[in-house]
Parts: structure tokens; C-alpha cells; sequence
């Protein structure tokens, strides 16, 4: 059985830095509808194609619904169950509505905070190896680091759905 859908084409969004988010130069890409997860095990199926390509450090939830970003890693979202607008970019950003099978990849810096969800939603969260997470509020001490800290993270070595050929590795250059 595969869990990865034929054809994938990311969308790419670029969010300028608003001087308390800083974003990144690199594209937001949300794959939609790019996993299968019919299963009755969706979260699994989805750490399984995570780990598979490299993406290993991993947690589920949902996506918190204050604004912030990660400026020391780089971070997949995996929709496992349910639907949610969230708000990537930060005030100045885009709201867009993500559902079980989608992927967000967000480049270090990419400011994000859930709008609304539904009950069931559920994410599994996943990180390139390198340095751990942290999450940092949006203050203009915080973005000050930040300007600092996100040059520094490395491009990962896969993209956490297609592996060594998928479309971050064109796309993050």
C-alpha cells in the first residue's frame, strides 16, 4: 500500500519579515492532499513516511493557537485527522485551510498560529536533524535573535514526504 499520492506539486508562499516575525526568504510549501490516511492509524502512517525520509525528531497535537515560530529548525506539519485555518506569516501573513492528508513545510523563522479547528483535528509534527525546537513569541527581542539564529539552520537533506528527490530540495536552494 503507498501513502504517498501520485502527483504532488506544492504550493509556495513567501512572507516577508514584519520585524517581530521574521519568516524566511525560503517558500512555506503546503502539500495538499498528499498523503493517504484512510487508515485507522493515520497518525502512524504519517511518522512512518516522516522517519522514512529522514525527519525523525516528531510529536503530535494540534497547532497552538498563539502566534509563533521555530528560528532554530525547520518544521513539517502533517495533517493526520480533521481541518484547520491557520494563519502562516504572521499578521501580515496568509490564512490557509489545511486538512487530513495535507503537509505543511515551514522554513525556519515562518510565523504560524491556528485560527480555527475542528474537534478531531490532529498534526504530527516533525524536524530535519540539527539543533531542537524551540518556540519563540513574536516580541521585537525575540525577532533580534532570530535575525541570527535562522541563517545558521541548514537546509535539510530530504523533503519529509518525497525523500531525496522531492520538490523542497528544487525549491530551497
Amino acid at each position: 500500500m503507498t501513502v504517498v499520492r501520485d502527483v504532488i506539486t506544492p504550493l509556495t508562499f513567501a512572507f516577508q519579515d514584519d520585524g517581530v516575525v521574521p519568516n524566511n526568504p525560503l517558500p512555506l510549501l503546503v502539500y495538499k492532499q498528499a498523503i493517504e490516511v484512510g487508515s485507522d492509524h493515520p497518525e502512524k502512517t504519517i511518522e512512518g513516511l516522516f522517519g522514512a525520509n529522514g525527519w525523525g525528531e516528531m510529536w503530535r497535537n494540534g497547532i497552538y493557537d498563539y502566534l509563533h515560530y521555530h528560528a532554530t529548525v525547520h518544521e513539517a506539519l502533517g495533517v493526520a485527522r480533521g481541518h484547520a485555518r491557520v494563519r502562516f506569516g504572521g499578521e501580515g501573513g496568509e490564512d490557509i485551510d489545511i486538512s487530513a492528508g495535507d503537509v505543511a513545510i515551514l522554513p525556519a523563522g515562518t510565523g504560524h498560529q491556528c485560527l480555527s479547528a475542528s474537534n478531531n483535528f490532529s498534526v504530527v509534527g516533525a524536524y530535519p536533524p540539527g539543533r531542537k525546537m524551540q518556540v519563540t513569541r513574536p516580541t521585537p527581542a525575540h525577532h533580534r535573535m532570530a535575525l541570527e539564529t535562522i541563517p545558521r539552520v541548514k537546509l535539510p537533506e530530504t523533503d519529509p514526504v518525497l525523500g531525496e528527490d522531492g520538490p523542497l530540495m528544487r525549491l530551497w536552494k
